[in-house]
């Protein structure tokens, strides 16, 4: 066990060990299928993430896997790398030649313990199964110096049986015992007291280290992890979102913030570094294509943001006064608030300015009647609605770009053809552009981009349904780049190619604010449109 000493408090920190399985089991989850590239960038930002161990594939499953657990196991040199194989020889093979030229190895051995698994998967009785276990563990120790075994389904294997395999693989050389809570079943306190009890009771068990490995079909898979470590397991068993086979995984990022907001009570630490926690989400949830709910803890779209206009107010006062976590630390955007019908004066206010508007209030009244009206009709009021709604207040124009119209004709054999008509609002001047596109969006944001009258990147889309049936519209975020910034606009449209458009549209006009706002729009504003190269916008 690695213990640290707190100085300061004189209390000991136990270092809890981070076992990254995401493209392994996390790959497991039905459509989460990952190629060869997706998986190396995947295993490079788990490395900057600061995981202690990785679990890059099953290598005898497949040439493809094999392949991605060697070329891995070449270029992350900082981690330790865990081939794993079931308990047979020709998989020991594999997993031991795929990770050959890690710098730092471990070879995981697994066998199904649970009588349900032995009788109708296995069909052996437990005598050839701890015959087993003892002769791969033995074959597999002539190659690693660290070991794993996990007991499949531990958790319903019954405590007198998990002790004679943990006894006999131990006795063989395992280094490392893994009683994973497979199906999800177990409850917290009994999952602790299988940890507490075997390292107590078992021959050999103060000479290992114990892993955790829980699944998340009721809920409990972080619970438990807790539980277990509460209990004396210095390692978990993660995926980044909790991915994996049927409800998924211990999820990395609620483990890991859990033991980082509560350190002070639970006396443990990790090495997981959190701000890429934000950056490895949205990584792995596009390659899978697995969106991430709404309301999932640390990560979800939800998590910090806030619409109750109590709340709200709480929060421009003291972020700490309805949020337990900095979003920031962890490289979420900040976007603490969501406007919609339960929002009040005070966070409208404070919207409106972060916009870069100044409203008096009288103009503020009227506004508030207005966005009222608005939000009463949909669940929320965007950026894009919020600037019109203030621009009809005040009476002036708020948008130093805004669209006349939008036209997009797409194909299944040709390419994509989009035309947008842009207003100059210094100007009042409209222009119309024309683009070409792979799809309809890339059409459409290539011509709205020679309106604009800086640089631009479009680096992301979010796109969300927010009713059934045929007439369902659409909710829109776009992230752009520009001045060096990062800036977020959203729409809502029935038609979501109009969403997209308002949301880019949006966000550019944020850009175009905040550089007038600090004196850098003669750096990149309408001055730059006569000096740029508009190939690089198109």
């Amino acid at each position: 066990m690695n213990i640290e000493t707190n100085i300061d408090t004189k209390i000991e920190t136990k270092k809890i060990h981070i076992f990254d399985t995401t493209l392994r089991d996390g790959e497991q989850a039905p459509g989460g299928t990952l190629n060869l590239e997706d998986k190396i960038r995947i295993a490079l930002q788990l490395e900057k993430l600061g995981v202690d161990v990785m679990e890059p594939g099953f290598p005898v499953s497949s040439p493809g896997e094999f392949e991605a657990v060697r070329q891995i196991s070449r270029l992350v040199q900082s981690v330790e790398i865990c081939g794993f194989a079931r308990a047979i020889k020709g998989d020991i093979d594999a997993a031991v030649q795929a990770t050959q030229d890690a710098a730092k190895r471990r070879l995981h051995l697994f066998i199904s313990s649970s009588d349900i698994h032995l009788d109708f998967q296995l069909r052996k009785s437990r005598e050839q199964v701890i015959e087993m276990a003892r002769s791969m563990v033995s074959y597999g120790r002539q190659f690693v110096d660290r070991l794993e075994f996990s007991l499949m389904d531990a958790s319903r294997s019954g405590e007198e049986f998990v002790m004679q395999l943990v006894e006999a693989v131990i006795a063989e050389g395992a280094t490392i015992i893994n009683m994973p809570d497979t199906m999800g079943y177990a409850l917290p306190h009994e999952y602790g007291q299988l940890f507490a009890r075997v390292r107590q009771q078992a021959r050999g068990a103060d000479k290992v280290e114990f892993s955790t490995h829980c699944h998340n079909d009721l809920g409990l898979a972080v619970a438990n992890s807790l539980a277990a470590v509460q209990n004396g397991a210095t390692q978990v068993e993660v995926t980044i979102n909790g991915v994996g086979e049927r409800a998924g995984n211990c999820s990395l990022e609620e483990l890991a913030m859990v033991i980082d907001t509560r350190k002070a009570s639970l006396n443990m630490e990790t090495g997981i570094r959190p701000e890429e926690i934000y950056a490895s989400s949205r990584m792995v949830s596009r390659a899978m294509h697995m969106p991430i709910s709404f309301n999932k803890p640390v990560v979800g779209r939800n998590a910090f943001q806030h619409e109750s206009g109590i709340h709200q107010d709480g929060l421009l006062k003291n972020r700490n006064t309805y949020e337990i976590m900095d979003p920031e630390q962890m490289g979420i955007p900040r976007k603490m608030i969501i406007l919609g019908k339960h929002s009040g004066r005070h966070a409208i206010r404070h919207r409106v300015e972060q916009l870069g508007f100044k409203v008096d209030d009288a103009q503020m009244e009227e506004l508030y009647v207005r966005f009222k009206e608005k939000a009463d009709g949909q669940k929320i009021v965007t950026d894009d609605e919020l600037i019109r709604l203030v621009g009809t207040t005040v009476n002036v124009a708020t948008e130093t770009y805004s669209l006349v119209d939008v036209q997009v004709v797409t194909s299944s054999e040709r390419s994509r053809v989009a035309s947008a008509t842009v207003k100059n609002g210094a100007t009042g001047a409209n222009a119309t552009y024309s683009a070409i596109g792979r799809g309809p969006i890339e059409a459409l944001i290539g011509c709205i981009k020679q309106g604009i009258g800086f640089p631009v990147e479009f680096v992301d889309l979010e796109l969300h349904s927010i009713s059934t049936g045929e007439a369902a519209g659409g909710e829109a975020e776009v992230t752009v780049e520009a001045f060096g910034r990062s800036y977020v606009g959203n729409a809502m449209d029935e038609d979501i190619l109009i969403a997209v458009a308002h949301a880019y549209m949006a966000a550019c006009n944020q850009a175009a604010r905040e550089a007038k706002a600090e004196g850098r729009w003669a750096e990149g504003g309408a001055s730059a449109i006569e000096k740029a190269d508009r190939r690089m916008w198109t």
